[in-house]
């Protein structure tokens, strides 16, 4: 791959496209993911708790960067959108169980509304080695 090609990473380890974007593009020795909503990947369906959901979006973000040749330690930012602020606490632990130190960089907001009323979507940028 040349410095600045783009690659496409799919993988059935975690839902496919609801929409015209990919799970993610890797870019020289980045890899940018989609929003991972929390949908068991084996299933298809969306469990129903916050605490559940949040488990499925963060196995299927580390499918997707093991699919491109990385893992969980190479996230450097992640983006988390909750449906209620008032889970980030339930969501922040969940994703303790995800990373260690030196943990990524972070941003979480609050949205009006997620596809599949989802009530947690989380994306990554990580480094490919």
């Amino acid at each position: 791959m040349t410095k600045n090609s783009i690659q496409v990473i799919s993988t059935t380890e975690a839902p496919g496209a609801i929409g015209p974007y990919s799970q993610a593009i890797r870019m020289g020795d980045f890899l940018f993911s989609s929003g991972q909503l929390g949908i068991d990947a084996a299933t298809g369906t969306m469990p129903a708790t916050v605490e559940e959901q949040a488990e499925c979006s963060l196995r299927n973000v580390k499918s997707i960067l093991e699919a491109a040749g990385t893992d969980m330690n190479h996230v450097i930012k992640t983006t988390v959108f909750l449906q209620d602020m008032n889970d980030f606490q339930k969501v922040n632990d969940i994703y303790a169980r995800f990373f260690t130190q030196p943990f990524p960089a972070r941003s979480a907001v609050q949205v009006a509304h997620l596809p599949k009323d989802g009530l947690v979507e989380i994306e990554v940028i990580a480094a490919i080695e």
